[in-house]
């Protein structure tokens, strides 16, 4: 695997996508180029797994699980995935809920305190 691929790989993973080499680019993969030559691509993921993404985004951010956060830290932690468009997906607040263990009242709670 090429350096440059090697490097952005991480990156990839977070996004919950993939990287490819050059000769399995497909359509709506996102070419890699290093030095003008495509040395592989990107082939972005689907939605399946995106809000455990985001919250293991905002726990990177933080330094910390969510779970050890007081009161005022998980509000911030639902503003955060507020932010981050976390609560558009299906069953988001059930999920989110119960990463941070309290009620989805609570998650509503926080969401409502936001705004």
């Amino acid at each position: 695997m090429h350096k440059f691929l090697e490097g952005v790989e991480p990156l990839a993973l977070a996004l919950g996508g993939a990287i490819v080499g050059s000769g399995d680019l497909q359509d709506g993969d996102i070419a890699l180029r290093w030095e003008g030559d495509v040395v592989g691509g990107f082939r972005p993921g689907g939605l399946l797994g995106a809000l455990d993404r985001l919250i293991d985004q905002v726990e990177r951010e933080l330094g910390c699980k969510i779970t050890e956060l007081n009161r005022s830290g998980k509000q911030d932690v639902v503003g955060r995935l507020d932010e981050l468009g976390a609560f558009t997906l299906r069953k988001a607040v059930e999920d989110i809920a119960d990463r941070l263990e309290v009620s989805r009242f609570t998650v509503y709670n926080y969401l409502n305190a936001q705004n």
